[in-house]
């Protein structure tokens, strides 16, 4: 696939930011592209003031963010840097929370997207310090469990505050001491059970995918609350894989789940995302079997699980809220400066808890009570289809249009 100018200036970037300068020819061979690509990419970026160029060297500035007629720009508030896997489903409201918190302290957000792929992280950091950025918001685009410890050690290494977003890391992993700010989907799952368990079903079984960070957490956070309410897991965890990639593996997923249904052995289900709740429940349909009556249903994400023929019960993880507390924490990290003293305050890992949107897929009737902060009166809650974004865009009228499943971040 071919590389797209943005992804190779935050390339040319960071090669120019370890080395302090490079020759042009040399800038060449490393990018693998024509010195003549390399010419028109110094000059874009010397345009905007991220390089200098110096006898057929460019160089990293002696001034950062200076205006790109050398003049030095007058006092602004600080610059964040917000490194996303993605810029929508999920990961939308986060950066919008992580906006609005900025804006509120008259600072700027700078966003920079790895579209999953972690490999190309420090990349996309080099290029948002060379932005400006004077702290870092980092959602690595980690998929798998070993990614971490395969693509998470430069994030340790960078010369400016850092907060992680939705990103949890083991014990002793360099990232550990790291100030972050994360959704605690294992609460999330244990409500979802519960709210099943009350209502009479037997022990829910999880449709998951196995794809993401979340998903992940999702599968742990099951196991966990299967032990902490004491009851067996019903069958083994079905994968799930988004339609439009895989649909053979989504079509095997859907027919376990039916099968499951009809043995008698399992009467509700968490099914990991929106968007595979959805499409699992219209073919399940198509296969005889009705959700709330056969099959009573909660989805994880809660990003369009109103919006389904059946309003689809849902866990809500507080994803705006996430962006704005990392977005506090770091301009917190940056107002401390030079005034931090000889002990710098102590790191924090900030966990919110996702809430439980009740609706109709579960069985639940006009007067259940969700499990979370939404009121009976407003089951949906700020973001559902009689909040103010509005039913046709869940994600408000500035946001990203319909999300796809194949977002591994579906999260």
């Amino acid at each position: 696939m071919r590389e797209r100018a943005v992804q190779r200036h935050d390339r040319l970037l960071a090669l120019v930011r370890q080395r302090g300068s490079a020759r042009v020819t040399d800038l060449a061979d490393q990018l693998g592209v024509s010195p003549v690509t390399v010419r028109r990419d110094v000059e874009a970026l010397t345009g905007k003031g991220l390089l200098d160029r110096v006898h057929g060297a460019v160089s990293w500035p002696r001034q950062r963010g200076r205006a790109a007629d050398g003049r030095t720009p007058a006092a602004e508030g600080p610059v964040l840097g917000l490194l996303a896997p993605s810029a929508t489903y999920y990961f939308a409201d986060v950066i919008r929370g992580a906006h609005e918190a900025a804006a509120r302290a008259g600072a700027r957000l700078v966003l920079r997207i790895s579209d999953y792929r972690p490999e190309e992280d420090p990349a996309r950091a080099e290029g948002l310090l060379a932005a400006g950025a004077e702290g870092l918001l980092v959602a690595p685009g980690w998929r798998g469990p070993g990614d971490p410890a395969e693509y998470g050690g430069w994030v340790a290494g960078l010369p400016v505050p850092v907060v992680l977003l939705e990103r949890s890391v083991p014990p002793g992993s360099p990232l550990a001491g790291l100030d972050r700010v994360c959704s605690d989907h294992g609460h999330g799952v244990l409500l979802a059970l519960r709210h099943l368990i009350a209502r009479g079903h037997a022990a829910p079984l999880l449709v998951a995918r196995a794809d993401s960070p979340t998903a992940l957490a999702v599968r742990e956070g099951y196991e966990a609350a299967l032990r902490a309410l004491g009851v067996p897991r019903p069958r083994p965890v079905i994968d799930s894989v988004p339609a439009e990639l895989d649909p053979r593996g989504f079509e095997r997923a859907v027919r376990e789940l039916r099968a499951a249904v009809a043995s008698g052995e399992v009467t509700a289900a968490l099914v990991h995302n929106d968007v595979d709740a959805i499409q699992m429940v219209q073919r399940l349909a198509e296969l005889g079997v009705r959700v709330p009556r056969d099959l009573a249903l909660v989805a994880y994400d809660d990003e369009v699980a109103a919006l389904a023929d059946t309003p689809l019960t849902a866990v809500a993880p507080p994803k705006r809220e996430v962006g704005r507390q990392a977005a506090r924490l770091l301009l917190d990290r940056l107002s401390e400066g030079a005034d931090a003293g000889p002990e710098p305050s102590p790191r924090r890992h900030l966990t919110l808890l996702p809430a439980l949107r009740v609706r109709a897929s579960c069985g639940a009737g006009a007067g259940a009570r969700p499990d979370g902060p939404n009121r009976p009166d407003e089951p949906d809650g700020p973001d559902g289809p009689n909040g103010p974004d509005g039913p046709n865009e869940p994600n408000g009228p500035n946001g990203p249009k319909a999300p796809k499943s194949s977002d591994p971040e579906g999260v």
